[in-house]
C-alpha cells in the first residue's frame, strides 16, 4: 500500500474511533500533500502523482516545523502548545520510515564515499545530496554533515 493511501486510510480510521487530535493531524498531512500537488500541476502543467520520496519529504518537513514551533513554545513557557506539537509529530512520525541507526548511517555514508569515489571536502555536497536522494526521512541530515566531513577530512 503506498504513502498516500495509508494516511487516507489513517484519515478513516481516526474518523471512525473520533480520535480529533490524530484526525487533525491526518487532515494537516492531507491538506500539505494537496497544496504539493496543485503546485506541481501549476508549475509543470502535467498531473503526476506523487512518488512516496515526495510525500516522506513532505512528512520530514512537517516534523521539522513543529519541532522548531515546539522548542519556541517550551521557551516562551506555553507547554500545553508544545505537548500538542509534539503530539502532531508523533502522530506524522508514522509514516515515515524508520530512522537509521549511527551504525547503519556510517555505513551508509562509507558506501556512498566509496561508490562517488569522494575524497575531500569539496566532494561533501555530491555525498550530501546522494544520501538526501537516497535516505530521505531515514537521516537526522545535520548530524550526518558533520559525520561525512569527518569521513573525508
Amino acid at each position: 500500500m503506498d504513502l498516500k493511501t495509508r494516511i487516507q486510510t489513517a484519515t478513516k480510521d481516526a474518523m471512525r474511533a473520533k480520535d480529533g487530535l490524530r484526525l487533525s493531524t491526518l487532515r494537516l498531512i492531507s491538506a500539505a500533500i494537496k497544496d504539493r500537488e496543485i503546485a506541481a500541476r501549476t508549475c509543470e502543467g502535467e498531473n503526476t502523482p506523487m512518488s512516496d520520496a515526495d510525500l516522506v519529504a513532505i512528512l520530514a518537513k512537517m516534523v521539522k516545523q513543529r519541532q522548531e514551533s515546539a522548542r519556541a513554545y517550551e521557551e516562551g513557557g506555553r507547554l500545553e502548545l508544545a505537548e500538542k506539537e509534539n503530539a502532531e509529530i508523533a502522530v506524522i512520525e508514522e509514516f515515515l520510515p524508520r530512522k537509521m541507526s549511527a551504525e547503519e548511517t556510517r555505513a551508509a555514508i562509507d558506501e556512498i564515499v566509496t561508490t562517488l569515489g569522494a575524497s575531500s571536502v569539496r566532494d561533501m555536497g555530491r555525498v550530501m545530496a546522494e544520501l538526501k536522494t537516497r535516505f530521505s526521512g531515514q537521516m537526522d541530515f545535520g548530524a550526518v554533515g558533520a559525520m561525512v566531513k569527518e569521513k573525508l577530512l
